[in-house]
Parts: C-alpha cells; sequence; structure tokens
C-alpha cells in the first residue's frame, strides 16, 4: 500500500508536506519521498529514503532545509522509489503513483518497441511510477495523458503530480484508494486520507470522484475531468485495517465503522466470556463496540510497545517481520489470569501472529481464548492494492486449509474455492473450525460480508470486497 500528501500554499509549504506525509507512515514501510518546487528559481528539489530500517521522519528531517517553495508533494510507499523527476513537453513535473499494475510486464514491452527509454533501478526492475510518467506525456495535455495511462493498466492508479503551475491530483478510474482535498486560509492539500489534516489546520472540503482530475492552485481548485458515474469500488479493507481511526472516506469515519462492526458481532454473539480486548492497532475500535454490544467489559489484555520501534518500521525478511509483530505486542498477565479473554482483530492473512498471540496468552494464564475477526475470511489475493505481500494465493491460510481438506487441486478450483465464501455454508463452517483448531482458539467467528457492508453504509456495489468473495463490478 502507500499514502501521498501534497500542498500548495501562498507561503513556504515544506513543513506541511513533511508532517502532512509522515501522518500516512501506516500506509507504508519500504520508501519514502518528498518534492518542493520553488517558483522565484524555478527549482526542483527531491529527495527519496528507504525507511525499511528507518521512519521517515528520521530519515528526512536533516534535509528540510534545502526543500524550498509554496507547493511540494511526499509519499510513503511499498513500491518503488517516488517521487520521479520528469521534463517533456508539459513542462516539468514530480510524480507519485499509488495502486497496482498487473499488466505491467505487457506495458513495459510496448514502451521499448516505440524506442521509450526505460531505466533500471536497484531492485533490477523499471519503475512503475517511470512507465505511468511516459505513458502521460504521450498526450497533448496532462489530464489526456493520465486518462490514457489509467486506461491502459489493469489494476489501480491513483496520482499525483507536482508541476510548475500546481499540484495536479488524479483519483482511480474506480475509486479504489481514495483522494481527499483539504483547504485553510492560504492553501490546498490533497492526500489519501485526511489523518493529518486536522493538526495541520486543513478542513476536508471535497473527496473526489472515481477518475476524477483537478489541479490545486493556492486559492482555488480547479476540475479538469469530471468524474465517471457509477464507478465507484471503494476498497473495503480502508475501514478494516488500512485507515487511521480519524480518516474519513466518502463520509464514514474509519473508528466508526470499526465500532459498528464490533457492535454488531458483540450483539449476535452468544460466546460467554470474561472480557474482551482489540490487537492494537486497528483491533481496538472493534473491540470497544463489542463490548457494548455484548455487554462485557473491555480490557487491555494486549499491548502494543513501540517505544524503540519506528512506526513504519518492518523488515523485509518474513521471518524477521514474523518476529518483529510478535515482539511489538505484550500480553499482560495480570489482567488475563483464569479469564476467558476474547481478541478482536482486523483480518486472518497468513496466520502467523495469531498463533504467537494465541499461545503466548495461554502461556500467560489465560482460561480460553476467543477470536473475533473485523473481516469474512480473506480467500482471494488482491488485483488492485497490494493488500497481501502474498506472491502466491496459496499463502492465505484459508487456501492452505482448503487444500489440507480436499486437496491443493480444490484448492485452486475457483468454483470449488467459492464454496467457502458463502457463509455458514458446510464447507466454511469446515474452514473456520480447522482455523480455530490449528491455532488453539476456542472459537473464531469472521463478520458476515453484510455486516460490513451494512457496517461501511455505502452500497454494496459501491465497494470492492474481491479478496472475499472474488467479485468485482469491472474485469481486470
Amino acid at each position: 500500500m502507500a499514502g501521498f500528501f501534497g500542498a500548495i500554499s501562498i507561503y513556504p509549504c515544506v513543513t506541511d508536506v513533511f508532517y502532512g506525509t509522515d501522518y500516512l507512515s501506516h500506509l507504508g514501510t519500504r520508501r519514502g519521498g518528498m518534492a518542493t518546487y520553488d517558483e522565484t528559481t524555478g527549482h526542483f528539489n527531491r529527495s527519496i529514503h528507504s525507511i525499511s530500517k528507518a521512519s521517515f521522519r528520521s530519515k528526512m528531517e536533516e534535509e528540510l532545509p534545502k526543500f524550498i517553495g509554496n507547493a511540494g508533494i511526499g509519499i510513503i510507499s511499498d513500491t518503488d522509489a517516488q517521487p520521479l523527476l520528469f521534463n517533456s513537453r508539459h513542462g516539468r513535473f514530480a510524480l507519485i503513483t499509488i495502486g497496482k499494475i498487473n499488466n505491467f510486464e505487457e506495458l513495459a514491452k510496448q514502451a521499448l518497441e516505440h524506442n521509450m527509454h526505460l531505466s533500471e533501478f536497484s531492485s533490477g526492475k523499471v519503475n512503475p511510477t517511470e512507465l505511468v510518467g511516459l505513458m502521460i506525456i504521450q498526450k497533448p495535455s496532462l489530464e489526456e495523458g493520465i486518462r490514457y495511462a489509467q486506461e491502459q493498466i489493469k489494476g489501480s492508479l491513483s496520482l499525483m503530480l507536482l508541476t510548475e503551475n500546481g499540484v495536479v491530483c488524479a483519483r482511480d478510474l474506480w475509486g479504489r484508494t481514495p483522494v481527499v482535498i483539504g483547504q485553510k486560509e492560504g492553501a490546498f492539500c490533497a492526500a489519501s486520507e485526511p489523518s493529518a489534516f486536522y493538526n495541520l489546520g486543513y478542513t476536508l472540503v471535497h473527496n473526489l470522484g472515481p477518475g476524477e482530475i483537478v489541479r490545486l492552485h493556492d486559492n482555488r481548485m480547479e476540475k479538469l475531468a469530471e468524474p465517471l458515474p457509477d464507478h465507484m469500488q471503494i476498497c473495503s479493507f480502508l475501514w478494516v485495517y488500512y485507515g487511521f481511526p480519524t480518516s474519513v472516506f466518502e463520509g464514514r469515519n474509519v473508528e466508526d465503522v470499526r465500532n459498528n462492526i464490533g457492535f454488531e458481532m458483540g450483539k449476535e454473539d452468544d460466546m460467554q466470556v470474561d472480557c474482551c480486548c482489540g490487537v492494537p492497532d486497528s483491533g481496538i475500535g472493534m473491540a470497544i463496540g463489542y463490548s457494548e454490544g455484548h455487554n462485557v467489559p473491555y480490557r487491555r489484555a494486549v499491548t502494543k510497545y513501540t517505544t524503540t520501534w519506528a512506526r513504519s518500521f518492518m523488515p523485509s525478511s518474513q521471518n524477521m517481520r514474523n518476529l518483529v509483530a510478535k515482539m511489538k505486542l505484550i500480553q499482560n498477565n495480570t489482567i488475563i489470569q483464569n479469564r476467558r479473554v476474547l481478541l478482536c482483530d482486523d483480518s486472518i492473512v497468513r496466520g502467523t501472529q495469531l498463533r504467537d498471540n494465541t499461545r503466548c496468552l495461554l502461556e500467560g494464564g489465560a482460561k480460553e481464548i476467543h477470536m473475533r475477526i473485523a473481516s469474512p475470511p480473506l480467500v482471494y489475493a488482491c488485483p488492485f492494492i497490494n493488500f497481501s505481500e502474498s506472491k502466491s494465493v496459496m499463502e492465505l491460510i484459508t487456501r492452505r486449509v482448503i487444500a489440507e481438506l480436499e486437496g491443493e487441486e480444490a484448492a485452486m478450483n475457483e468454483e470449488r474455492v467459492h464454496a467457502y465464501t458463502i457463509t455458514d455454508s458446510p464447507e466454511y463452517k469446515r474452514m473456520v473450525d480447522c482455523i480455530a483448531e490449528k491455532f488453539g482458539l476456542h472459537s473464531l467467528r469472521f463478520t458476515k460480508l453484510e455486516t460490513l457492508i451494512r457496517a461501511i453504509g455505502l452500497p454494496h456495489n459501491h465497494v470492492c470486497t474481491h479478496c472475499f468473495d472474488g467479485s468485482s463490478s469491472h474485469t481486470l
């Protein structure tokens, strides 16, 4: 995933861009970058850092004095180096992108066949943002180029350009990743989510619609392309996992949605427990709602320890990631001693952290461990925004369990797999029971898809639920 922030104002904007980008550190762990444009000198200033071993703030703070100007953009991402600088017939610009290009190799091959130059980076692969930039400059105008790039890719693409004449923002054609606009006196900003707006003095004034393109000036927002009607397919995981609790997408607050999911699950649940707890951070809102709905005390049975861990730090090695995830969470043995504890969490992907959490709680003296998940089971890999880093769908715990129950052929058979996505079907129940047994849980329940949609509060056909049921309003 990734998050970007851009601003343009009547005064220097570096502080806003720096802190606005840092507020999106929960959306990426690999690279962070910034670029500013100084109108008085005509200079673009840019810096890109690896943030896999240290936070964006610590890497970028020392370089802030070199950033000068009243317009700038920044990004935190799990992908390649950004922002990239271009010099074209549309003038000079810096570009940052969010999304996933599934036909990347095909598009890169076409570019080379048309005598375009693609640089090779340290990853050994062409940078996807560079490819997008080359597609944009093929067309007579920036807005035509942006639309062309979005139409050519299979997957999703939201982007932001820092130009010599404002900041241009475009939302994915199907709205899978949001772009929101903020305003304060003498300034406009744009971001992936408005978590930074409040402390920086901005007010959320506009949500870009699917495919909408705007240019921000310091005193106005200029619309370059209208949103596409009936194209909304916003990712449901923004509310379940990605979004910061204070953020609002399409008028629906993240924490409020998580509370609603928990409340509905708690109200329907017949399990007798002594307390409930949210797995930090994204499980806390759900657990507070569950506590109210089930009339059971909320307790901090598990606490996240981040004093010496950078917020975005996550090693590249899967084994190290598992260890760090475990070390960040500490159970409170006094709270859990001889109690039936119910944990709320956002999802189960591979299940490694769940196994460790369960073992630690039982070793700490818990009598029983029950698990409630804010999403339906993840059965399909996301083809749009890189929710899971899984390179194979068989890395998902659901697919591995299906393979154990019916064999690997069945686990890769879409018709057979679909039976496991239907809530309370015999296959669904067997899969859930098997996962619970595998991780030593006394009970396990996932949110029903209809409950999730009801909690979000948008029409089902406006919300992407592909990773739960394989559906999508348009084909790749």
